[in-house]
């Protein structure tokens, strides 16, 4: 019966994996789709938001199975129960690249992309979504802890854009409603590193049983 639940439990482990990894392209995409003015593969992003819905509804109904059918002791209860919150944010994630996607269509041909922080903050965001589904797959604490820090760092570079999105109008009133669509995408960014901040944090309840914000528990 263990066994059974030890090969459950993996596949939930690979399914996170999984979701997370698509995460990570579905924002790479919607940069790309910005930066290269890749019309096609900001369409793209949409169907693999879909995919990431389809996702997080087939990883649900795998911990409602290990929850309704194999009693989890309290260690793998909260493994479980960590994997229900972790996927609402990763399925988040997915929204907003797709947001971003849709607004890259307006931005197409603006050479000011290049004058911002828009590279390094999608860079950093998906840096912390990797490590966020590493720490909890691998049960590693300090991991997870060293990501929920690095939101600091992007913190910091959306403040950076938010500046440079300023000077642009300065440069000239006529950026104004491109600067404004650049600094929403920058937002979009910095919200998926809150969502992956969120799964770190779950990272860490898994498996110390305490959560940051213990309230929600």
């Amino acid at each position: 019966m263990r066994d059974r639940f030890q090969e459950q439990l993996d596949l939930l482990n690979t399914r996170l994996i999984e979701m997370g990894e698509a995460c990570e392209t579905v924002i790479t995409m919607a940069m790309d789709a910005l930066i290269n003015n890749n019309a096609e593969g900001a369409r793209v992003v949409a169907s693999l938001d879909v995919d990431i819905d389809n996702r997080e509804r087939e990883i649900e109904g795998l911990c409602l199975k290990l929850l309704l059918k194999q009693q989890p002791v309290a260690r793998d209860l909260r493994q479980i129960s960590a994997a229900l919150k972790m996927i609402t944010d990763l399925e988040r994630i997915g929204d907003q690249a797709s947001d971003i996607a849709e607004l890259a269509e307006y931005l197409f041909g603006d050479n000011a992309i290049e004058k911002t922080k828009l590279g390094e903050l999608s860079k950093a965001a998906i840096y912390m979504v990797t490590e966020s589904i590493n720490a909890y797959v691998q049960r590693d604490v300090e991991l997870a802890e060293s990501v929920i820090r690095y939101d600091d760092e992007v913190d910091a570079l959306f403040e950076e854009m938010k500046h440079e999105v300023i000077e642009l109008i300065v440069e000239n009133r006529d950026n104004a409603e491109r600067a404004i669509d650049l600094l929403m995408i920058a937002k979009y960014l910095e919200r998926i590193a809150d969502h992956a901040t969120n799964v770190a944090e779950w990272a860490v309840y898994a498996v110390t049983g305490v959560h940051k914000n213990a309230e929600m528990i």
